[in-house]
């Protein structure tokens, strides 16, 4: 096979266009077989030139990973001596991840897509001001409960992945469809994480079960530091694999994304037939209402996923009409929860949960209509497709802004409460 390769790449080589049908045809093939004919052929000028286009690509892609690795075992070492924090220093555990449990991970992505957009020094300064003001923010609250510090605490992992966003799309100049790339790659690294994660739970079973076998017990040792620490790295190690490998999800989130969204779709209908046929009551029962809105934040997420998979996929007609339908029931859903919310106001105040609550509603419901306003123009044909993707491109600032007024301002207009 490769002495038949050989001659016809002698054969042909004073013709470019038969020589790139042969590297096209099975490039790994083509290299062998070039490099064990290249010594006899070296007065070739065209032998010249795929040489050094064979030997120099692989070269430069080989030391470009080998950097990659390196930066994303500093980055996984760096998260690592973080979530031990409290271990080496006898710090308060319960305090410290409540606290700062963002800090982990955040901050370790970030700085990859720092380095790996290389961006400017002005912009490097931003981010790390914004981290660093967020650290000594949170840390430095009151150390009581209250319904502000759990805000707080809640919103400064939804502020710390935003500026993960900023890192990701390239700073201050990014383009507008670098926001939607930066769901996609969300999307992506949970379906990439999560199958680091099955095989270290399963390498997780097997090793506790080889030990056991020798009467050693190591399950306590192995949790606290080993199991953690692959917790902790999973997320960076994922987006190294996303970034280098992009073919590895290419093919898989979009076929995700169009399995959930009808299944998600009867899932949601069929619950809320059952709410009703329960005559469970959303107005006074609490954490209810908080699972409630819960799943209404978790289908949001599914519809923006499959939107930014769709504009990767081509996302067909049908597909376009299940994402509107599965539209049109959140904001249902969003309209029972706003309605509760707006209740529970009324009938017992205002207070921190209820005001957080309430504006996370009214945004949701404001982007969903804008989506669907465009669902229905792209599929009259009076927009196109990626219409829908700039939309949701376009809100995401607005969300940015409530983040921080709720974890940075609520706590002193609620004075602390």
């Amino acid at each position: 096979m490769e002495t038949n390769l050989r001659d016809d790449i002698l054969v042909h080589l004073n013709n470019p266009a038969e020589v790139e049908k042969l590297y096209r045809k099975d490039k790994l093939a083509f290299k062998q077989a070039f490099d064990g004919l290249y010594p006899s052929i070296t007065n070739s000028t065209l032998a010249a030139f795929w040489h050094e286009r064979l030997n120099f690509t692989n070269e430069r892609k080989a030391n470009g990973t080998q950097v990659n690795i390196m930066f994303i075992a500093v980055m996984c070492l760096v998260a690592a001596i973080i979530v031990k924090l409290p271990a080496l220093f006898s710090i308060n555990e319960g305090y410290f991840y409540t606290r700062n449990v963002g800090f982990v991970i955040f901050p370790a992505l970030s700085a990859y897509f720092v380095w790996k957009n290389k961006l400017a020094l002005k912009e490097i300064i931003l981010i790390s001001s914004a981290v660093l003001f967020s650290v000594f923010f949170i840390n430095f609250l009151p150390n009581e409960e209250s319904d502000t510090l759990v805000l707080s605490c809640i919103h400064l992992v939804l502020f710390l992945w935003c500026i993960l966003g900023f890192s990701f799309s390239g700073g201050i100049k990014h383009q507008p469809e670098s926001r939607l790339n930066y769901l996609r790659y969300n999307g992506d690294l949970i379906v990439v994480t999560t199958l680091i994660l099955i095989a270290g739970g399963i390498l997780t079973g097997i090793t506790i079960g080889l030990f056991s076998l020798i009467e050693l017990d190591i399950e306590e040792f192995y949790f606290n530091n080993i199991a953690i620490i692959g917790l902790v790295s999973a997320p960076i190690l994922g987006t190294y694999l996303t970034q280098s490998n992009p073919q590895l999800v290419n093919k898989v989130s979009p076929v995700i994304a169009k399995i959930f969204s009808p299944l998600v779709l009867v899932m949601l209908v069929t619950y809320l037939i059952a709410i009703i046929a329960s005559g469970k009551d959303l107005y006074n029962d609490r954490e209810f209402l908080l699972l409630f809105n819960l799943l209404l934040i978790g289908v949001m997420a599914i519809i923006f996923f499959s939107i930014a998979e769709g504009a990767r996929s081509n996302v067909t007609r049908i597909g376009l009409w299940i994402l509107l339908l599965l539209s049109l029931m959140t904001v249902l859903v969003n309209g029972l929860a706003l309605s509760a919310i707006l209740f529970r106001i009324t009938e017992w105040g205002v207070t921190p949960n209820r005001s957080a609550v309430l504006g996370s509603n009214v945004l949701m419901l404001v982007n969903l209509i804008l989506v669907i306003v465009q669902f229905y123009r792209v599929l009259f044909k009076k927009a196109e497709v990626d219409h829908i993707g700039k939309v949701i491109s376009a809100y995401l600032p607005v969300y940015l802004i409530w983040i921080i007024i709720v974890c940075f301002i609520f706590p002193f207009v609620f004075n602390f409460r």
